[in-house]
């Protein structure tokens, strides 16, 4: 899933279960490894992480598509997760935020910094939001709740 504007570039894409082999527990069977690269202004980086548990990785793409206008329901301003390391904002504008914190964070952030916060916008578009949210699912697909 890529999401970027002319200075900002979040891709995303789930790589595999933390734990290969299922073993009963619905927390432990269902985190995903998911691998990020970033480029802002300050900086490129990536990190690769079992990040988001797969209910929640499900979330995100119908999250994404309120951006589109397509739901009449209005969506939560933030999306989180159970792990800090990633998580969404929206804005009355249309401007997706992207927090990262933890293990995401820009390498330069060393020592305490580690386990703040780094956030960014995205301006971005509808039609953008909704490739986003298509590639994300597609990935999904071959990692369904165990």
């Amino acid at each position: 899933m890529l999401i970027a504007d002319e200075r900002h570039r979040l891709e995303l894409r789930p790589v595999g279960y933390q734990f290969p082999a299922a073993v009963g527990d619905h927390f432990d069977d269902n985190w995903l490894v998911v691998a990020g690269a970033v480029t802002t202004p300050e900086g490129s980086w990536s990190f690769t992480d079992p990040c988001l548990l797969v209910a929640e990785a499900r979330s995100i793409g119908p999250w994404l598509r309120t951006f589109c206008g397509s739901d009449p329901v209005a969506p939560p301003a933030v999306l989180d997760f159970l792990e800090p390391l990633l998580a969404f904002r929206r804005d009355d504008a249309g401007t997706l935020g992207v927090r990262l914190s933890h293990e995401s964070m820009p390498p330069w952030c060393a020592g305490d910094e580690r386990w703040g916060e780094y956030e960014f916008a995205v301006d971005t578009t509808a039609e953008r939001l909704r490739r986003a949210a298509e590639e994300w699912e597609l990935a999904l697909r071959s990692f369904p709740p165990r």
